[in-house]
């Protein structure tokens, strides 16, 4: 963890050392003061932070500098370092890169800090709806509502975005309501404000949720469990108090005039580093042949890595990319890590769904707006 924290220092100091030492030179001590505020008072925290602990404030704090100031001033120090390389061959390339950083960086600031104060904020609620061949006639538009990666520990004990979810959720009047993953960020002390909020969550067939990677307690400064269900257990005891259908590596018949569907629940199972501890052959053991299933698995690298291959699943519901909590248009920096990163994928007949998330793990979005998906159900004409 001391590596990450010195990453981010230097992430600071090194656009601020340029700034100095190359633009400012002979400039008013005033202005260097400026200039490296936001490092010094990000080191601050970071040590801070090192000696006495993580707190909510702390962390966006450090986010909100390092997106609205370190940020643009790397971007700043990009272009102004191609401006002067370029002004060997043109002389006025130097003065032009330092005047297009500023225009970037001033952009790009601004840009991050709409993603900040807003963009984190603004719920939506996504309509879909998924063809199958093998549905039963009596789940003809049955509807599910899906939510993902709530993160709760971003909102502190700020219950409104929350209470709003649960509004929205309820408004939509679904059949079943899921949830795929990553509750917390670090540390199931965090779901206590949010309890009482999120066990209002309600459908005819329940909530079921399943386990992400944040849920095994394993991120943060502090002691880490060596037992990842260990870390686990405080998570999924609150869920099952709120009400919710946890499902550990198991399933659930839903059931109408006397015809089931299931519901598979698996813990998180995905590519390294993330924990990989699902167990989809003991979740599906006991199920009739041929029943039209729906898995619901954290990482959506599971499918491609074991439901495809493996199962004829016609439906897997995934979340945790959130899409780098960062889209424009169609294009988000998730494609560079996941080949399946939000919405829809269909291939030999089965069907992957990735929420782009509800909440995020930092207090920030920007083109990937929060969401809540409603999944409606339909047969084959």
């Amino acid at each position: 963890m001391s590596i990450v924290l010195l990453v981010l220092a230097l992430f600071f100091i090194l656009p601020d050392l340029y700034i100095s030492l190359v633009l400012l030179r002979g400039a008013a001590w005033w202005a260097h003061v400026m200039v490296w505020l936001p490092a010094i008072v990000t080191i601050v925290l970071l040590a801070s932070i090192r000696f006495f602990g993580v707190s909510s404030v702390k962390m966006d704090v450090i986010v909100g500098l390092l997106l609205c100031i370190a940020l643009p001033q790397l971007l700043f120090v990009f272009i102004s370092l191609i401006g002067r390389l370029t002004s060997f061959a043109w002389s006025p390339a130097s003065s032009a890169g330092n005047w297009a950083g500023i225009a970037v960086g001033a952009i790009v600031s601004i840009a991050m800090l709409y993603g900040l104060l807003f963009g984190w904020k603004q719920l939506t609620v996504k309509n879909i709806e998924l063809t199958f061949d093998n549905l039963p006639t009596e789940f003809e538009g049955y509807r599910i509502a899906q939510l993902s990666d709530l993160h709760v520990g971003t909102y502190g004990s700020n219950t409104a975005f929350l209470e709003k979810v649960v509004r929205r959720v309820d408004e939509e009047h679904p059949d079943l309501v899921v949830f795929t993953g990553d509750i917390i960020n670090t540390s199931p002390e965090e779901m206590v404000p949010f309890e009482n909020t999120l066990s209002r969550l309600s459908a005819e067939d329940g909530v079921m949720s399943v386990t992400g990677n944040h849920d095994y307690c394993l991120y943060g400064f502090g002691e880490r469990p060596s037992n990842p269900r260990e870390g686990a257990k405080k998570v999924v005891e609150a869920e099952r108090h709120m009400g919710w259908q946890v499902l550990l590596n198991e399933h659930r018949l839903v059931t109408r005039d006397g015809v089931q569907i299931a519901v598979i629940g698996v813990e998180n199972t995905g590519k390294p580093p993330f924990p990989e501890i699902g167990n989809l052959q003991g979740a599906m053991e006991g199920l009739p042949d041929g029943i039209f299933s729906i898995l619901l698995s954290h990482d959506p690298s599971h499918w491609r890595m074991e439901v495809l291959p493996k199962t004829d699943i016609p439906l897997m519901l995934s979340g945790h990319t959130h899409a780098a909590q960062l889209k424009i248009g169609s294009w988000s920096p998730s494609r560079w890590f996941y080949k399946e990163w939000g919405g829809l994928y269909q291939e030999d007949g089965q069907s992957l769904f990735i929420s782009e998330g509800t909440g995020g793990s930092i207090p920030f979005r920007l083109g990937a707006t929060p969401e809540i998906i409603i999944i409606t159900l339909r047969r084959s004409k």
